[in-house]
């Protein structure tokens, strides 16, 4: 009677031997959300296809024509332009950078503040502080510049025109885009 134990009853222990449950802390899985300082932007990692931080090309600092569209006629506007697809035309962005990708194929003359190519162009350049044709890139025109650097590997068929003055005139800016869109026109 004593010693018979029913198999299955609980077994009841006094309450210093009950074993107690321990709180383990619970962290909630959240996504910071970056903010970074003007240093800290510096020092972000770069996306070797355009040349700019991969936080500028998030936060929608460089505007993207894809591979997959094709352009023909005039782009002009106030933002930097990272071309993946086709363009035929005119293509001006004054105080802009404008990045012409691996995959791209444009046949367009260029006002810009500064000009890199990856891709393929036939068309004229000309930017304010520089030009540069990558290992890979390709262009067949004339290249007016302040600065300009040519990869080895890169292919460039043209003259070249160092323009010292920085600051060119309004009046030469737009003669120039002049002259591009009465080009433009008479090809097509």
């Amino acid at each position: 009677m004593w010693g018979d134990k029913k198999q299955g009853a609980p077994v009841r222990m006094p309450l210093q031997q009950q074993p107690r449950e321990v709180a383990t802390p619970v962290r909630e899985m959240e996504t910071p959300v970056p903010t970074f300082s003007k240093e800290a932007e510096k020092m972000a990692p770069m996306d070797t296809t355009y040349g700019t931080t991969v936080s500028e090309r998030a936060s929608g600092g460089t505007a993207r024509l894809g591979s997959g569209l094709h352009v023909k006629g005039e782009i002009s506007g106030n933002e930097d332009l990272a071309i993946d697809g086709s363009v035929e035309g005119l293509i001006q962005l004054e105080d802009r950078k404008l990045t012409i990708g691996a995959s791209a194929r444009v046949t367009a003359d260029v006002l810009a503040r500064e000009v890199v190519v990856y891709g393929n162009v036939k068309g004229n350049l000309r930017a304010r502080d520089r030009i540069e044709i990558k290992k890979d890139g390709s262009v067949v025109g004339d290249l007016t510049t302040a600065r300009i650097m040519i990869e080895d590997g890169a292919y460039f068929k043209g003259s070249i025109e160092i323009d010292k003055t920085s600051d060119a005139g309004e009046s030469e800016h737009k003669s120039f885009a002049r002259a591009s869109a009465s080009t433009t026109a008479s090809a097509v």
